[in-house]
């Protein structure tokens, strides 16, 4: 299992949520992901094969800008 932990800096709202969170459970391989507005993060725990760059185009396709925080 990996995590990954993503800055969404754009998030204002609890739909926002919604459509980050519905964005990332769609990628093939993720197991679990929460989304904080209060933070403006997500960690996403997923199988190793996800990466990185997968899920942030996920958040993108979703409307949303996104960086992976170090």
């Amino acid at each position: 299992m990996k995590e990954f932990v993503l800055k969404v800096s754009d998030m204002s709202c609890g739909s926002c949520v919604n459509a980050v969170k519905s964005a990332l459970t769609r990628v093939e391989g993720v197991q679990q992901a929460e989304v904080s507005l209060e933070d403006k993060t997500a960690r996403v725990m997923s199988e190793d094969a996800v990466s990185a760059g997968e899920l942030l185009a996920a958040v993108e396709a979703a409307g949303y800008s996104a960086s992976v925080e170090e």
